[in-house]
């Protein structure tokens, strides 16, 4: 998602969802998980793709406790 969603290339919503074999509605669920982690996604209707208003990026790591 993230990659498709930083070269502007998700399509419509439909057309990302079907691109992740996701529903449309998991397809929302999912933004919204990434809108709540500070993402600036918003959807472009001159780009007819979703992209981030902001530079910026996800780091996730694992973390061992000794």
């Amino acid at each position: 998602m993230d990659n498709m969603i930083r070269s502007r290339s998700t399509g419509n919503p439909e057309d990302f969802a079907a691109r992740l074999c996701l529903s449309e509605r998991t397809l929302y669920n999912y933004i919204s998980l990434l809108k709540g982690l500070g993402a600036p996604i918003a959807y472009s209707r001159s780009c007819q793709s979703y992209i981030y208003t902001a530079e910026g990026g996800f780091k996730f790591e694992f973390e061992t406790i000794a």
